[in-house]
Protein backbone atom coordinates (compact mmCIF):
# COMPACT_ATOMS: atom_id res chain seq x y z
CA UNK A 1 0.00 0.00 0.00
CA UNK A 2 1.26 3.45 -0.87
CA UNK A 3 1.10 6.24 1.67
CA UNK A 4 2.23 9.82 1.22
CA UNK A 5 5.25 9.23 3.49
CA UNK A 6 6.36 6.36 1.26
CA UNK A 7 6.00 8.45 -1.87
CA UNK A 8 7.91 11.36 -0.31
CA UNK A 9 10.78 9.17 0.87
CA UNK A 10 11.48 7.27 -2.35
CA UNK A 11 12.68 8.31 -5.78
CA UNK A 12 10.83 7.40 -8.98
CA UNK A 13 12.75 4.17 -9.65
CA UNK A 14 12.24 2.99 -6.08
CA UNK A 15 8.50 3.75 -6.23
CA UNK A 16 8.32 1.79 -9.49
CA UNK A 17 10.10 -1.17 -7.87
CA UNK A 18 7.84 -1.15 -4.80
CA UNK A 19 4.77 -0.89 -7.03
CA UNK A 20 6.08 -3.83 -9.10
CA UNK A 21 6.43 -5.81 -5.85
CA UNK A 22 2.81 -5.08 -4.94
CA UNK A 23 1.66 -5.97 -8.46
CA UNK A 24 3.60 -9.21 -8.00
CA UNK A 25 1.33 -10.09 -5.09
CA UNK A 26 -1.66 -9.50 -7.37
CA UNK A 27 -0.22 -11.44 -10.31
CA UNK A 28 0.74 -14.41 -8.13
CA UNK A 29 -2.77 -14.40 -6.57
CA UNK A 30 -1.45 -14.19 -3.02
CA UNK A 31 -4.62 -12.59 -1.66
CA UNK A 32 -6.83 -15.30 -3.15
CA UNK A 33 -4.57 -18.03 -1.74
CA UNK A 34 -4.58 -16.45 1.71
CA UNK A 35 -8.37 -16.06 1.68
CA UNK A 36 -8.76 -19.70 0.62
CA UNK A 37 -6.55 -20.91 3.49
CA UNK A 38 -8.36 -18.62 5.91
CA UNK A 39 -11.68 -20.08 4.78
CA UNK A 40 -10.43 -23.65 5.17
CA UNK A 41 -9.06 -22.97 8.67
CA UNK A 42 -12.25 -21.15 9.68
CA UNK A 43 -14.47 -24.02 8.53
CA UNK A 44 -12.22 -26.56 10.23
CA UNK A 45 -12.33 -24.52 13.43
CA UNK A 46 -16.11 -24.25 13.32
CA UNK A 47 -16.43 -27.99 12.69
CA UNK A 48 -14.15 -28.67 15.66
CA UNK A 49 -16.18 -26.27 17.81
CA UNK A 50 -19.40 -28.01 16.77
CA UNK A 51 -17.96 -31.38 17.80
CA UNK A 52 -16.48 -30.09 21.07
CA UNK A 53 -19.81 -28.52 22.06
CA UNK A 54 -21.26 -32.03 22.27
CA UNK A 55 -18.47 -33.48 24.42
CA UNK A 56 -19.00 -33.53 28.19
CA UNK A 57 -15.26 -33.75 28.86
CA UNK A 58 -14.71 -30.43 27.04
CA UNK A 59 -16.73 -28.59 29.67
CA UNK A 60 -15.76 -30.65 32.72
CA UNK A 61 -12.08 -30.64 31.77
CA UNK A 62 -12.12 -26.87 31.91
CA UNK A 63 -14.09 -26.72 35.18
CA UNK A 64 -17.51 -25.85 33.74
CA UNK A 65 -20.63 -27.74 34.78
CA UNK A 66 -23.18 -25.91 32.60
CA UNK A 67 -23.30 -26.69 28.88
CA UNK A 68 -24.26 -23.90 26.50
CA UNK A 69 -23.34 -22.54 23.10
CA UNK A 70 -21.99 -19.37 24.68
CA UNK A 71 -19.80 -21.17 27.20
CA UNK A 72 -18.52 -23.52 24.46
CA UNK A 73 -17.55 -20.58 22.27
CA UNK A 74 -15.84 -18.82 25.15
CA UNK A 75 -13.90 -21.94 26.17
CA UNK A 76 -12.97 -22.63 22.56
CA UNK A 77 -11.61 -19.10 22.11
CA UNK A 78 -9.62 -19.45 25.34
CA UNK A 79 -7.94 -22.75 24.40
CA UNK A 80 -7.57 -22.13 20.64
CA UNK A 81 -4.28 -20.14 20.89
CA UNK A 82 -2.63 -23.06 22.68
CA UNK A 83 -3.24 -25.32 19.69
CA UNK A 84 -2.80 -22.80 16.88
CA UNK A 85 0.51 -21.55 18.27
CA UNK A 86 2.31 -24.22 16.27
CA UNK A 87 0.67 -23.05 13.05
CA UNK A 88 2.38 -19.65 13.38
CA UNK A 89 5.69 -20.69 11.77
CA UNK A 90 3.84 -22.43 8.93
CA UNK A 91 1.74 -19.36 8.20
CA UNK A 92 4.79 -17.10 8.49
CA UNK A 93 6.69 -19.37 6.08
CA UNK A 94 3.91 -19.09 3.49
CA UNK A 95 3.82 -15.33 3.91
CA UNK A 96 7.60 -14.99 3.53
CA UNK A 97 7.46 -17.24 0.46
CA UNK A 98 4.90 -14.87 -1.04
CA UNK A 99 7.21 -11.94 -0.32
CA UNK A 100 10.05 -13.66 -2.20
CA UNK A 101 7.71 -14.38 -5.13
CA UNK A 102 6.63 -10.73 -5.22
CA UNK A 103 10.28 -9.65 -5.03
CA UNK A 104 11.12 -11.96 -7.94
CA UNK A 105 8.29 -10.47 -9.97
CA UNK A 106 9.47 -6.95 -9.12
CA UNK A 107 13.05 -7.83 -10.11
CA UNK A 108 11.77 -8.93 -13.53
CA UNK A 109 9.71 -5.77 -14.05
CA UNK A 110 11.88 -3.10 -12.42
CA UNK A 111 15.37 -2.63 -11.06
CA UNK A 112 16.31 -5.04 -8.25
CA UNK A 113 18.78 -2.41 -7.03
CA UNK A 114 15.99 0.17 -6.77
CA UNK A 115 13.91 -2.29 -4.74
CA UNK A 116 16.88 -2.95 -2.44
CA UNK A 117 17.36 0.80 -1.94
CA UNK A 118 13.64 1.25 -1.26
CA UNK A 119 13.66 -1.60 1.27
CA UNK A 120 16.63 -0.13 3.12
CA UNK A 121 14.90 3.25 3.27
CA UNK A 122 11.66 1.65 4.52
CA UNK A 123 13.49 -0.37 7.17
CA UNK A 124 15.19 2.82 8.38
CA UNK A 125 11.95 4.83 8.27
CA UNK A 126 10.09 2.17 10.25
CA UNK A 127 13.02 1.69 12.65
CA UNK A 128 12.87 -2.05 11.98
CA UNK A 129 15.62 -4.27 13.24
CA UNK A 130 17.88 -5.54 10.49
CA UNK A 131 18.89 -8.64 12.42
CA UNK A 132 15.89 -10.12 14.23
CA UNK A 133 16.18 -13.27 16.31
CA UNK A 134 15.89 -16.17 13.81
CA UNK A 135 13.51 -18.22 15.96
CA UNK A 136 11.24 -15.26 16.70
CA UNK A 137 11.31 -14.29 13.04
CA UNK A 138 10.40 -17.83 11.94
CA UNK A 139 7.36 -17.79 14.22
CA UNK A 140 6.02 -14.30 13.79
CA UNK A 141 7.50 -12.30 10.91
CA UNK A 142 5.42 -12.13 7.75
CA UNK A 143 8.35 -10.66 5.81
CA UNK A 144 11.84 -12.13 5.51
CA UNK A 145 14.59 -10.41 7.53
CA UNK A 146 16.22 -7.53 5.67
CA UNK A 147 19.62 -9.20 5.06
CA UNK A 148 17.96 -12.33 3.65
CA UNK A 149 15.69 -10.34 1.39
CA UNK A 150 18.48 -8.06 0.20
CA UNK A 151 20.73 -11.05 -0.51
CA UNK A 152 17.92 -12.67 -2.50
CA UNK A 153 17.42 -9.49 -4.54
CA UNK A 154 21.18 -9.01 -4.95
CA UNK A 155 21.36 -12.38 -6.67
CA UNK A 156 18.95 -10.95 -9.25
CA UNK A 157 21.24 -8.00 -10.01
CA UNK A 158 23.57 -9.97 -12.26
CA UNK A 159 20.70 -11.63 -14.13
CA UNK A 160 18.88 -8.32 -14.68
CA UNK A 161 22.05 -6.70 -16.04
CA UNK A 162 22.40 -9.40 -18.70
Amino acid sequence: MFFDTLLKGLNTDEIEAVLAHEVGHFKRKHLQKRLLWLGVFTLAGLALLGWLMQQDWFYSGLGISTHSTYIALLLFMLVLPVFTFFLSPVMAWFSRRHEFEADDFAAEQASPLALIQALVKMYKENASTLTPDPLYSAFYDSHPPAPVRIAHLSSKLSSSAA
